[in-house]
């Protein structure tokens, strides 16, 4: 694959939870009538944790990150960087604003600024 090819960074692969509801969401559908998104997904944890045998999808999530562990070597083999491309996922430091000062605090410094200027 060329770098132009592979210009996104490869998708994490889905837990084996998420295998499983994404092959069942229809069903939960179909066995509750006018059920909302939210409760598809509350019904889904509650069928999943009572689910006895899961090795299935332990093994297709297995696989689908053997997948992505080769599919994000060839990127970054390619080229590609480890971080998330720019505007993507920042850490939570880089979205907070500049602290500004309070206004008393702010006059208190404009009144010690004046006192020195005029010693």
């Amino acid at each position: 694959m060329t770098l132009t090819e592979m210009a996104e960074k490869p998708k994490r692969p889905l837990s084996a939870y998420m295998i499983w509801l994404n092959d069942h969401r229809e069903q939960i559908k179909k066995e509750n009538p006018g059920i909302k998104v939210t409760e598809i997904a509350k019904r889904g944890g509650e069928l999943w944790r009572a689910l006895k045998d899961k090795s299935e999808w332990d093994q297709k999530a297995a696989e689908a990150k053997d997948k992505y562990t080769k599919l994000i070597k060839e990127f970054e083999a390619n080229g590609g960087s480890k971080e998330a491309p720019a505007g993507r996922k920042r850490n939570k430091a880089a979205k907070k604003p500049a602290v500004k000062k309070s206004k008393k605090k702010a006059e208190s410094e404009d009144e010690e600024a004046s006192e020195d200027e005029s010693d």
